[in-house]
């Protein structure tokens, strides 16, 4: 009877065992595919070296890391308010938030800012991560300014969002507000968290740059190739003497007498004195 209960548990183990490999092939995690992204151009600043350092005299007790970020980032986010119209600030907000201020292992290494997860149109690479479920699968980028494009890309895109761009550009609390209203995090205290950092690093500063101050210049072509002179081809004409024929002209410009004739129009080998002919 003993031996009967061994073998039982025995074989349980194993077809136990069996079972978790078969899951474990059918969940192969996709790692994507490298996208081909934009290459990253400088930007003008917006005076956030000058923010920055106001802020850090005024309160010494803010976050280094928090003011590195902006430092670093807030021209993109500010290039991105022009394109798509979201505030500055919010983007900045939610770039320190979600990446905390770019620390994250899936900043740091995946340069996902804000915490855009695969969902079934993304084709790119991707990392896998626990979040609300485990294993989550989150987008991966290259550079850190396709992580702020796919962002703006993301709000500008997709319907629930749509409402957020009723409210005027410099309303960052009720941006706060909506985002959370229309699902973008779950936590219930977001809002308040981005209006927190929104107001404690002044980053509405950054929603007053007009575009006309701020302007991209685009990156020329290295590369320049070299005017090139017309290469001028110099005509020689023979004009026909007494006693001449195709083959002696033939032989006296190293040519050959159906070269003559196919450079010249003759169908005959007949020639007339004073005729110019064409020797190459």
């Amino acid at each position: 009877m003993k031996l009967k209960v061994v073998l039982y548990c025995v074989s349980f183990f194993v077809l136990a065992s069996c079972g978790s490999k078969r899951n474990a092939i059918k969940t192969k995690k996709n790692p994507g595919v490298v996208l081909n992204e934009e290459k990253p151009i400088k930007l003008p600043s917006v005076n956030q070296n000058e923010i920055v350092k106001k802020l850090k005299k005024k309160n010494s007790k803010l976050s280094q890391y928090k003011l590195a970020y902006i430092k670093k980032y807030a021209p993109i986010a500010v290039n991105e308010m022009h394109k798509s119209k979201i505030p500055a600030s919010i983007t900045l907000a939610q770039g320190i938030l979600e990446s905390g201020s770019g620390r994250s292992e899936l900043a740091s290494k995946s340069n996902n800012h804000f915490g855009i997860k695969c969902h079934t149109k993304w084709k790119g690479e991707r990392v896998y991560h626990d979040d609300d479920t485990i294993g989550e699968c989150f987008r991966k980028y290259q550079y850190v300014e396709t992580s702020y494009k796919d962002h703006s890309e993301f709000l500008t895109k997709r319907k629930r969002y749509a409402f957020l761009f009723n409210y005027k550009p410099n309303d960052y609390k009720k941006w706060a507000r909506g985002l959370k209203k229309a699902g973008y995090a779950t936590d219930k205290k977001y809002p308040n968290k981005l209006i927190k950092i929104i107001e404690d690093y002044k980053l509405y500063e950054f929603d007053k740059i007009k575009k006309k101050n701020f302007k991209v210049k685009k990156e020329k072509n290295k590369y320049t190739p070299k005017k090139t002179k017309p290469i001028k081809v110099k005509v020689v004409y023979y004009t026909v003497k007494n006693g001449d024929t195709l083959y002696s002209l033939a032989k006296r410009f190293n040519t050959s007498v159906s070269n003559l004739k196919k450079l010249n129009g003759l169908t005959s080998n007949a020639l007339s004195i004073g005729q110019k002919l064409l020797t190459q």
